[in-house]
């Protein structure tokens, strides 16, 4: 039986979803008393969930004003995707060697759910399947700590990824390649592996680009 969420953990969560679904836009002022009222919380778990979104930048606070949804900013975009893209190349890369019969259906399930949700236009169930599409992908790698990194620098970009799959274009896109990162996973071939993650973050960035405004930076 699954572990119920402690209240902090319950409070996170709705306002990572809450940034995802664009209900908490870009800019906006994070009103504490109404979310607080809402949830049916103190505002001490509300606060401390907000010190961890801080902590991931997907929320600033500023003295006499309060707690804001974080602008989206391609300079935080581009750093947080290098990184990305230096750590998850060596995760996948000794994936490929320890994958397992159950660890390629756990890929393979996690792909059926963005499909399943991409065609229900439920971008925040698309984005939550994506990503655990992409640490099935990387745990196999047994890095723990390497890892751990890894998930603070998602979770700093969700916003971002509700941005790019709100295109009919892009949904499709991540469709097709991940049927190609599925099938490199399944052949165990980790340098196709390994381009092809690449190559799909570069095409999120890309997309991304193009939509973030110069001015939030």
């Amino acid at each position: 039986m699954q572990r119920p969420p402690t209240t902090q953990e319950f409070v996170l969560g709705e306002l990572r979803r809450s940034i995802v679904s664009g209900e908490l836009a870009p800019g906006q002022p994070i009103r504490q008393d109404s979310i607080a009222q809402r949830l049916g919380v103190s505002r001490v778990p509300l606060r401390e969930a907000l010190k961890t979104l801080e902590a991931e930048g997907q929320v600033v606070y500023q003295p006499h004003r309060g707690y804001s949804v974080a602008e989206l900013s391609l300079r935080d975009l581009l750093e947080v995707y290098r990184m990305r893209q230096l750590l998850e190349a060596e995760a996948a890369t000794v994936a490929t060697e320890r994958f397992t019969d159950t660890d390629l259906a756990r890929i393979a399930d996690a792909q059926l759910d963005v499909e399943k949700a991409a065609d229900s236009d439920d971008l925040v169930a698309m984005i939550a399947a994506n990503r655990r599409f992409h640490f099935a992908l990387l745990e196999p790698s047994g890095m723990p700590r390497l890892l751990r990194v890894v998930r603070t620098l998602w979770d700093a970009t969700d916003a971002y990824r509700a941005v790019y799959y709100n295109s009919d274009a892009n949904r499709a896109r991540v469709r097709q390649e991940h049927d190609a990162i599925v099938a490199a996973a399944q052949e165990r071939r980790a340098e196709d592996l390994v381009r092809m993650l690449d190559e799909h973050r570069q095409h999120a960035v890309d997309a991304l680009r193009a939509t973030i405004t110069p001015g939030a930076d």
